[in-house]
């Protein structure tokens, strides 16, 4: 029995200390993220972001965006793309080993014709079969590359081995970019300071389910008609607006989103490209070039966050693809964390080695194995009559109550300060939503990056994994 109560004594002082940490985490969270809207709000409220375009000195920029089996929506895709205007842009597309007739259909609608185009193959990649540019003038920017099928980061590298441009946007073929969005995410560039360079700048993911979409465009906000895609557009609110906003508060970010992230292609070269060894490759590059600029170039520099909804993309809206994208997550998480353990409460690191990188650890890979750990116990002393139903109850209420402050918090930035979505009915279903979230798709979460972790390390599952859409039409999805 001393030893039983030993044991539960423990248990009790770890899940108090764990919780404790995690409670401070997010209370810091939501004042950092408070602080810097207000601070973004008020520097940029009377900015006109065309008044960028006059600048005599722009860094040229080029758009690179991976696809795979994109037939049903690829024209379309290309179409948005290339209706982006910057000065100075070339449009990437990157055919990675498709199966399907997207290069015939490309080729044909785009008036392709190949070329011999100098590749300088900086970064080592799957064999390139094609270079391919438009033979008409309203096209000239295009520059579509067919490719071995490498996977996402090998086809990335191979547009940066193409690009010869200061930046690239490394996007998702598919996404619906707003479209002052290149304007916004440069203008961390262009406002360097002194001896601190800009190596990243990333903005707001928002949900393109169910909107309406014409000739790449949003032409109509609507929130989604399924359950498992209303919990999502809630994630992303509270992922965006609440946690990358704070990290970035105190430059501690550690992820540009893989779907629509600006990049300084000098540094990315210089530390060697995407890791194609990886299913995580956002958050491993903005990692190592982190440590890059700590180790080699011993500079400060800064990883920049724009607020604004500036890409819209799909999410899984089944089961299945969702269980795969956060099985992909966890793998990729496990995977950067192992490649830079290193760093994990490393001072010569500064705030990302003593406060990110261990936040990611425990926080985010821990986070599900401590739950399931806590789950366990949880049977046991009710199998053995120690349960004091009071306390649990009190402590149950304290969570889910806490739990629904910070997403509620999440849904009155969006009001407030974005007012995407519109209407009492949303507003009724997006509280709805956040009241239910913790006993509805928390625990399908917390599965699925256990899947995650039993994937890595039992079955050592290294593939990216399937990741099905639909294709972008014209009407409401």
């Amino acid at each position: 029995m001393i030893l039983l109560y030993t044991i539960s004594e423990i248990f009790n002082s770890f899940f108090l200390i764990y919780a404790m940490i995690l409670f401070v985490s997010y209370v810091s969270i939501a004042v950092l993220s408070t602080f810097e809207l207000r601070f973004y709000l008020k520097k940029n409220k009377h900015f006109d972001y065309r008044s960028i375009l006059s600048y005599k000195r722009l860094p040229t920029i080029s758009i690179i965006a991976p696809a795979y089996n994109e037939e049903e929506s690829i024209i379309q895709n290309i179409r948005s793309l290339l209706s982006i205007y910057y000065p100075t842009i070339d449009v990437i597309i990157v055919n990675d080993g498709s199966t399907d007739s997207s290069l015939k259909k490309v080729i044909e609608h785009y008036s392709l014709i190949k070329v011999n185009m100098a590749v300088d193959p900086i970064i080592e990649t799957k064999k390139i079969r094609g270079i391919y540019r438009s033979s008409q003038s309203a096209y000239a920017n295009l520059i579509f590359v067919d490719k071995v099928n490498g996977g996402k980061a090998d086809a990335l590298n191979a547009g940066i081995n193409i690009s010869r441009n200061d930046l690239f946007l490394a996007v998702d073929v598919d996404s619906i970019i707003e479209p002052d969005a290149i304007l916004r995410l440069v203008k961390p560039f262009l406002e360097e300071e002194a001896g601190r360079k800009v190596i990243s700048s990333g903005g707001v993911i928002r949900v393109a389910n169910n909107c309406e979409i014409k000739d790449g465009k949003i032409t109509k906000v609507k929130f989604p008609r399924k359950l498992i895609v209303k919990f999502q557009v809630l994630e992303y609110f509270r992922a965006f607006t609440l946690g990358r906003m704070a990290w970035s508060r105190i430059d501690g970010l550690l992820i540009i989103s893989g779907a629509f992230g600006l990049f300084d292609r000098n540094i990315v070269v210089a530390v060697g490209g995407y890791d194609t060894s990886t299913v995580g490759e956002d958050l491993e590059i903005v990692v190592r070039m982190r440590r890059y600029m700590r180790d080699v170039e011993k500079s400060k520099y800064r990883v920049a966050f724009i607020p604004d909804p500036l890409c819209w993309t799909e999410v899984p809206d089944n089961l299945k693809i969702l269980g795969r994208q956060r099985n992909r997550w966890t793998r990729g998480a496990i995977e950067t964390i192992i490649k830079h353990r290193g760093m994990l409460f490393n001072p010569k690191y500064g705030r990302i080695g003593m406060l990110s990188f261990p936040y990611w650890v425990f926080f985010e890979w821990l986070a599900p194995l401590v739950e399931l750990i806590g789950f366990t116990y949880f049977i046991i002393v009710i199998i053995f009559g120690d349960l004091d139903l009071k306390t649990f109850f009190i402590l149950s209420m304290f969570i889910l109550s806490f739990a629904l402050a910070f997403s509620l918090l999440a849904i009155l930035y969006e009001a407030i300060i974005f007012n995407k979505y519109k209407g009492l009915k949303y507003l009724f279903q997006v509280v709805l939503i956040a009241v239910i979230e913790v006993i509805v798709f928390h625990p399908v979460n917390v599965f699925y990056s256990l899947q995650g972790n039993f994937s890595f390390f039992i079955r050592n599952r290294k593939s990216w994994g399937v990741m099905t859409r639909t294709a972008f039409g014209s009407k409401s999805k």
